[in-house]
């Protein structure tokens, strides 16, 4: 009788079945994973923008705060009022228009109060789609990020609604 080499087509099936198996368990929780390092470049990428927007009116007084374009700068960068290399350039474009780590930036600066300047700024950053982030976040100048409400991950629409939300604990 001939030995028989090799694995038998039952045997494969089942292997292939393990890790159909295995992969249907672990998908989803990658997808999770990686929604939540979204969120938290997205909380990083508005401190960033945060940061910059406060070394942008100290070195534009006369300007005010400014819109999140004005923040960046392509390479190599020298600064200027209209693109003053405070903020990675992928940040400040989102990503080419196509966003950055799953989300969508924006700042812009106002005057307020009769003022000749913009003396406030409101900056948001929504999620691409459901897939990408479970969170969407917005600062005004007082530089602290606030949350929309949960499962809201539409972007915050004006400045005095971002002022009235719930500030970001950490």
């Amino acid at each position: 009788m001939r030995k028989q080499q090799g694995f038998s087509l039952i045997e494969l099936l089942i292997v292939v079945a393990i890790i159909l198996i295995i992969a249907a368990i672990a998908i989803p929780n990658l997808m999770r994973a990686k929604m939540s390092a979204n969120d938290a470049s997205a909380a990083e990428s508005l401190r960033s923008i945060n940061t910059g927007e406060i070394a942008y009116i100290g070195a534009y007084p006369l300007v005010g705060f400014t819109s999140l374009a004005a923040l960046g700068g392509a390479s190599p960068c020298t600064p200027v009022s209209t693109g003053a290399c405070l903020v990675d350039n992928y940040l400040a474009t989102s990503g080419g228009g196509l966003g950055k780590s799953g989300y969508n930036f924006a700042a812009a600066g106002s005057a307020s109060g009769g003022s000749t300047f913009n003396n406030q700024y409101f900056s948001t950053g929504t999620p691409v789609s459901s897939s990408t982030g479970t969170r969407a976040y917005c600062s005004v100048e007082d530089t602290v990020l606030r949350l929309q409400p949960t499962g809201n991950i539409t972007q915050v629409p004006d400045y005095n609604t971002c002022a009235g939300l719930t500030a970001m604990n950490n």
